[in-house]
């Protein structure tokens, strides 16, 4: 009898360095490569707001189209369903004798818990479960510490795994998978439902999935060489090489960390290092430092008093208040304009997010944790850790040793958006 098994994407969504496709495939005879669309999950509101908004939803589409093109070039295809994973796992194990399911380890508390709960349900049924980590720079296991015992502030952290650890080389990318010829039945989504329209504004890439986001990086780096400048531009409000723009599609596995940095070093020894050079690897280091801290702290991060328990925090959440903030229509233009930026578009730059949030957090004096949630709704660069972890960070509850970040809004318009051309572009919003 054949061996088949099951991979479940979630945000790992690419064929290259991919840990989990690569033992999928070659611990099987065939392998059925599962997404499950669960509209359920995306409606579940959190603070009034839906957890997966319109922007991030094309984005998804976008990306999975380019993961099923990708898997039929190697002789595949992408099964998405609609529906609960639980009610969609079972109905493939009852059809097909499955071996093992394979997945991606998780970081958010929710997550995690639904991946316990596959593996609980699975093994009633005889059905191995495995995660496997793809999303961090550096493999949790190759730390020169515990989890447990992660330092709390990321400098410390750094200098110690700069130091003592490697970052690991690629996994190759799978050339052939053979998949099983499944039900009609199952194909039961159409791409053609999903609204693909994103505004893009003057600021992103164009967007897609696995082979945008290694032809975007290409020409970051090799191409128009912006890397040398990032260090230097990465605070602009909007353009489309002052940063990388690759959180996208590092929110959703579509580009893995370890290929970045490895592209980044390739740079180094073709053209030239820098401070730059060296930044970008550091913001993925930030990334992962989070990433690893949620391990540390499963559940603190989204709690009021975050990981330090301070009972200074206030938990007041005026409707009239949030709604203007979220509509981009406070008394404050410049944060109006990124508010309408990120309605439109789903995104916004770094330094407009570290703004808004102390402008929520400070000036209107709103639970930081309903601006992390209106973000975790809208961003299509959502990212458990890095938003949960940022906006703890400036409010005070976080990793931030200087126990949080009130900006000085004057200030920060005179730096960044002196002529107001930023706040041009989004006023008509």
């Amino acid at each position: 009898m054949k061996k088949i098994g099951i991979i479940l994407f979630t945000s790992d969504l690419r064929l290259h360095d991919n840990t989990t496709l690569n033992v999928a495939i070659k611990e099987n005879d065939l392998v059925i490569p599962l997404f499950c669309w669960d509209e359920d999950y995306m409606n579940q509101e959190q603070f009034g707001f839906s957890r997966v908004g319109s922007n991030r939803r094309a984005f998804l589409n976008k990306i999975l189209q380019d993961l099923h093109i990708g898997l039929k070039e190697i002789g595949g295809y992408l099964l998405v369903r609609k529906g609960k994973p639980d009610d969609i796992l079972s109905e493939i194990a009852n059809e097909f004798s499955i071996h093992k399911v394979y997945t991606k380890k998780q970081v958010g508390i929710e997550e995690k818990r639904q991946n316990e709960h596959f593996k609980s349900t699975l093994r009633k049924k005889g059905i191995d479960f495995e995660e496997y980590s793809t999303s961090t720079m550096y493999h949790p296991s190759d730390l020169p510490f515990s989890m447990s015992s992660i330092p709390e502030v990321f400098t410390k952290f750094r200098k110690i795994v700069e130091k003592e650890a490697m970052v690991r080389e690629l996994v190759p990318t799978p050339s052939k998978i053979d998949c099983p010829a499944i039900p009609k039945e199952w194909m039961d989504f159409s791409f053609s439902e999903i609204n693909t329209q994103i505004e893009k504004g003057i600021s992103l890439p164009e967007l897609g999935g696995e082979q945008n986001a290694l032809r975007h990086l290409n020409w970051y780096l090799f191409e128009d060489q912006h890397l040398l400048h990032y260090k230097e531009t990465r605070n602009e409000l909007f353009g489309l090489e002052f940063s990388s723009k690759l959180s996208p599609w590092l929110a959703f596995g579509c580009i893995s960390p370890k290929y970045i940095y490895h592209e980044v070093k390739r740079f180094e020894n073709e053209y030239e290092a820098n401070d730059s050079t060296y930044w970008l690897i550091f913001e993925l280091l930030w990334r992962d430092f989070f990433r690893f801290s949620f391990k540390k702290h499963p559940t603190e991060y989204y709690q009021l008093h975050g990981i330090l328990g301070k009972s200074d925090q206030k938990a007041n959440r005026n409707v009239e208040i949030i709604d203007k903030w979220i509509q981009g229509k406070t008394n404050n233009s410049f944060v109006n304009a990124a508010m309408r930026e990120l309605n439109a578009t789903g995104w916004m730059s770094n330094r407009m997010r570290q703004i808004v949030a102390s402008y929520f957090i400070y000036d209107l004096d709103q639970d930081w944790r309903v601006g992390a949630s209106y973000f975790e709704s809208q961003l299509i660069d959502y990212d458990v850790s890095s938003n949960w972890g940022n906006w703890a960070y400036i409010a005070g509850v976080g990793n931030d040793p200087r126990a949080g970040r009130q900006f000085n809004l004057e200030k920060q318009e005179e730096m960044y958006d002196k002529d107001k051309k930023y706040q041009g572009l989004w006023a008509k919003y």
